[in-house]
């Protein structure tokens, strides 16, 4: 077993699927998670490969968000596209890093990313709001490497 599947089982990462698909229903924002294993650099650097390799900069409204993992170095970044960016102040991702981070702390992970999904979609729905003809642009499933 590796140490993303000892991380999070397959009935916690499908909670996690399922609160992406919740979340979403409060905005155009579309979130994605990645679990991989170790860094081999900064963290949010990290973050920010996987975010273009994933063609998360193709929304159309540059508004993704990914949630990026690294389980066995317990690193952990969140990352918004440059339309999120132009829109929030510089701390908007802070009370959701935090609130993620204390649940890893207490080994809570699902929790911590479910909480944390469910209240970036609350908090972009203000800027992003959920319009009746947004499409899904990215994909819910978590990706990993």
């Amino acid at each position: 077993m590796s140490e993303i599947e000892e991380f999070l089982t397959l009935e916690e990462q499908n909670q996690v699927v399922e609160a992406i698909k919740k979340a979403e229903l409060n905005t155009s924002g579309e979130i994605r998670v990645h679990f991989e294993n170790t860094l081999e650099k900064a963290c949010l650097d990290r973050a920010k490969e996987v975010f273009m390799n994933l063609d998360m900069q193709k929304t159309k409204n540059r508004n993704g968000v990914l949630f990026y993992v690294a389980v066995h170095d317990k690193s952990f970044a969140i990352l918004g596209d440059t339309g999120i960016d132009k829109e929030v102040p510089s701390d908007f991702w802070e009370s959701v890093k935090n609130l993620v981070i204390d649940e890893f702390s207490k080994e809570n992970r699902v929790e911590g990313l479910v909480n944390g999904i469910l209240e970036a979609g609350i908090k972009l729905k203000h800027y992003f709001p959920f319009k009746e003809d947004d499409t899904n642009e990215l994909t819910n499933e978590i990706s990993k490497s």
